[in-house]
């Protein structure tokens, strides 16, 4: 072998031995790193010692740092590396505003939760056994939770939902079903025809699974009826021409059906509706459907008026 060739082959073999030398070092620190994690014993004195100081919330939503500090509820003295983040997190996730949650160590006092909430699209009235009427906020996938640290207008502005049933599974309210479809007609409405969505006061899906239809009752009296076979933005513009052309005070409208397509039967009232009003007396409350009681649309506005929302 020539020179050359005796000098190449030696200087292949010292970078392979590098490399590997490398490799290696790479490899026995990263298991260094993960025996630490899963043995806090292995972790130094004063690592383990060190009290939590900090919470770090990353969400895209609304939830604060009171609220993620009242649901953790870690004692003072808590270690980082003594605490168990599964069931933090588990905490968290309790709350049905959260749909997804992740927890993490940051050294040398941190720990940092990273959230990703639900909006609300509607909201109802709920009642268990005998206690006090509750309001809840219902969001796409249909599920509906309290609702911590939304804006007071937002929650205000939202219709009321009607025609459903709510049922328990454990401690949680099973997902009304159809909620997307209800979604999408009022994002539709409040996207492209903003001052026709302000007066829908009460969403109902009490036909939904049966006819496909949702249907909408406006502040001053007028039903609604839309259809989920067809696009929702050619119905709000049909709605809104209607609208227009409704302009004799003795013949308001009553009642529009979108749902048979260009066909749009209609109805008519004999005089103009009073904004506003409300009946004399409260309607008696439907009877107990399961474990919760959904209260009818006009007692849902009683009660709302009486929060003061």
């Amino acid at each position: 072998m020539s020179p050359e060739g005796r000098r190449r082959l030696v200087m292949g073999i010292v970078r392979a031995t590098v490399g590997s030398l490398v490799v290696g070092a790479v490899a026995w620190g990263a298991w260094e790193v993960s025996a630490v994690l899963r043995d806090p014993l292995a972790m130094p004195e004063a690592a383990k010692s060190d009290r939590i100081r900090s919470l770090v919330l990353v969400t895209d939503g609304v939830l604060d740092k009171e609220w993620l500090a009242r649901t953790l509820a870690i004692p003072p003295n808590a270690t980082l590396m003594g605490t168990d983040l599964m069931q933090l997190r588990a905490r968290v996730l309790s709350d049905t505003q959260v749909i997804s949650a992740s927890v993490s160590r940051n050294f040398p006092d941190t720990l940092t939760v990273r959230l990703s909430e639900r909006s609300p699209v509607a909201r109802l009235m709920a009642q268990t056994g005998g206690d006090q009427p509750v309001m809840l906020l219902v969001a796409r996938d249909g599920v509906a939770f309290a609702g911590t640290g939304f804006d007071a207008g937002m929650v205000a502005s939202l219709p009321w939902l009607d025609g459903v049933k709510l049922t328990r599974r454990g401690e949680r309210i099973e997902a009304i079903a159809g909620m997307a479809a209800v979604a999408d007609l009022l994002a539709s409405a409040k996207l492209e025809a903003e001052n026709l969505y302000r007066t829908w006061q009460v969403v109902s899906v009490g036909r939904l699974a049966s006819d496909s239809q949702i249907e909408v009752r406006t502040r001053d009296g007028m039903r609604v009826v839309f259809g989920t076979a067809e696009d929702y933005l050619r119905q709000i513009a049909r709605l809104d021409l209607l609208m227009d052309e409704s302009t004799d005070p003795t013949r308001p409208l009553r009642v529009v059906d979108l749902s048979l397509g260009a066909q749009v039967p209609v109805a008519y009232g004999t005089a103009a509706p009073t904004i506003g009003e409300r009946p004399s007396a409260p309607p008696a409350r439907t009877a107990a459907q399961g474990a919760l009681i959904i209260l009818p649309a006009f007692s849902n506005l009683q009660t709302d008026a009486h929060r003061g929302i």
